[in-house]
C-alpha cells in the first residue's frame, strides 16, 4: 500500500468522523432541554455557557451543521472512488478485468462501502447517541461547533440569506425554531414520561389536574349551602363551645340572626378559644372577619390568586342574582390539584369550613 492510498484512507476516516460530529451536534442541540442547561450554568459549568450560546442561536448553528455535513459528504465522495479503485486495481489486473468493467466495479464497490460507513458510523450511530444522551453530547460538541460557526460565518450567512431570498420569491416567510410546546404537546410528553417511568402515578395525576385547573369554575367545586354549618351572630359562648364538640373545624360562616344564607363574615375558632383561654371577654362581633363574595362562574385560578393576595381562606359563592348559594375554601381549590385532603379530626357531613 503506497503513501497516497494510506493518506486517502486516513482522510476518509477523518471525514466520516466529522460527519458523525455534525450529525450528533445537530440532533443534540435540538433535543437538549434549556432548563437543564440553565441549571448547569447556575452550578458553574463553563461548557454549559458555550452550549447556551449555541442553543440560543439555533437556526444559525443548524445551518452550520448542515454545511458541515454537506462538505464532508462531498469530500467522501471525491476520495472514496479513486481510493477503492487503487486498492482493487491489482486484483482486477490478476483476473484480467477490462478497464471499462474495472471502473464500473470499483465505482459500485466504493459507493457501497462509503455509503455504508457514512450512514452507519457517520449518521445513525451519532444520531442515536445524541437523542439518548442529549445533555452530555451537547456539552461535548457545542464548543467545537461554536468555533466552526464563527470560522464559516461568511458562508453560513450567504447560504441563509440565499435561502431566505428564495423563500421570499415564493411568498414564504422563514420559520423560526420555537422551543415552546402547546398544551396538547405537553400532555403527550407527560404521558410518555409516565409510560417511560420518568414520573410516577401521583405526579401524573397532579399534572393532569393542573391542566384541567384553568377550565373549572367555582360552581364545580363549591360546597352547597345545604351542607354548610354556620353560626348566627348572636350565638353565645356556651352554645359555640358546645357546637364545636360536634363540628371540629377551624372556620365557620356567620349569618345575620334570623336571615339564613346571608353571610356577615367568618370566624376563626382557634382565635376565639385562645382569646377565652387568656381570660378575655367574649363578644362575637370582635371575631367576625370579612368573607368576600364571588360569582359561581368565576374561574378558580383567578379566585385562588385573589385569596392568596388577600390572605383569605374562605369565600361565599353567589348566583346570577347575587344570592348566596354556597361556599369555597382554599382547601377546596388546592384539592383540585393534589386530591382530597382529609383532616384527622374531620367528621362526617354536614360540612363546615375546613381551613
Amino acid at each position: 500500500m503506497d503513501g497516497i492510498i494510506a493518506l486517502n484512507l486516513f482522510l476518509v476516516a477523518v471525514f466520516i468522523g466529522l460527519t458523525a460530529f455534525f450529525v450528533g451536534a445537530e440532533f443534540a442541540i435540538l433535543k437538549v432541554r434549556m432548563t437543564r442547561i440553565d441549571q448547569l450554568i447556575a452550578e458553574g459549568s463553563k461548557k454549559a455557557l458555550m452550549a447556551k450560546k449555541v442553543t440560543q442561536d439555533l437556526d444559525y448553528y443548524l445551518s452550520a451543521c448542515q454545511l458541515g455535513i454537506t462538505i464532508t459528504a462531498l469530500v467522501l465522495g471525491a476520495l472514496g472512488e479513486p481510493t477503492v479503485e487503487k486498492l482493487l486495481h491489482p486484483l482486477f489486473e490478476r483476473f484480467e478485468v477490462s478497464a471499462a468493467l474495472s471502473t464500473v466495479l470499483s465505482y459500485a464497490i466504493a459507493l457501497s462501502i462509503i455509503t455504508f460507513l457514512h450512514v452507519v458510523i457517520g449518521e445513525l450511530a451519532p444520531k442515536t447517541l445524541a437523542i439518548q444522551f442529549a445533555e452530555r453530547m451537547t456539552l461535548l460538541l457545542a464548543p467545537p461547533l461554536y468555533w466552526f460557526g464563527k470560522l464559516m460565518y461568511p458562508f453560513i450567512y450567504a447560504l441563509n440569506g440565499s435561502a431566505r431570498l428564495l423563500l421570499k420569491m415564493f411568498g414564504v416567510k422563514p420559520a423560526g425554531h420555537d422551543s415552546a410546546h402547546s398544551e396538547e404537546e405537553i400532555k403527550l410528553i407527560v404521558t410518555q414520561s409516565y409510560e417511560g417511568g420518568e414520573i410516577n402515578q401521583t405526579e401524573l395525576d397532579y399534572l393532569k389536574n393542573i391542566f384541567a385547573f384553568d377550565e373549572r369554575t367555582l360552581k364545580d367545586i363549591m360546597i352547597p349551602r345545604s351542607r354548610i354549618t354556620t353560626f348566627e351572630k348572636n350565638t353565645s359562648m356556651n352554645d359555640l363551645i358546645e357546637a364545636l364538640e360536634d363540628y371540629v373545624y377551624t372556620r365557620y360562616p356567620i349569618e345575620q340572626t334570623g336571615k339564613g344564607g346571608h353571610y356577615l363574615g367568618v370566624i376563626n375558632t382557634k382565635e376565639i378559644l385562645t382569646h377565652l383561654a387568656a381570660g378575655r371577654t367574649y363578644k362575637m362581633d370582635d371575631f367576625i372577619h370579612e368573607m368576600p363574595r364571588y360569582p359561581e362562574g368565576a374561574l378558580i385560578q383567578d379566585i385562588l390568586i385573589k385569596m392568596q393576595q388577600n390572605r383569605i381562606h374562605m369565600a361565599a359563592v353567589t348566583d346570577s342574582k347575587g344570592a348566596t348559594i354556597g361556599m369555597v375554601t382554599m382547601e377546596d381549590i388546592l384539592e383540585e390539584i393534589v386530591g382530597d385532603i382529609q383532616d384527622e379530626l374531620e367528621g362526617p357531613e354536614p360540612v363546615a369550613a375546613r381551613q
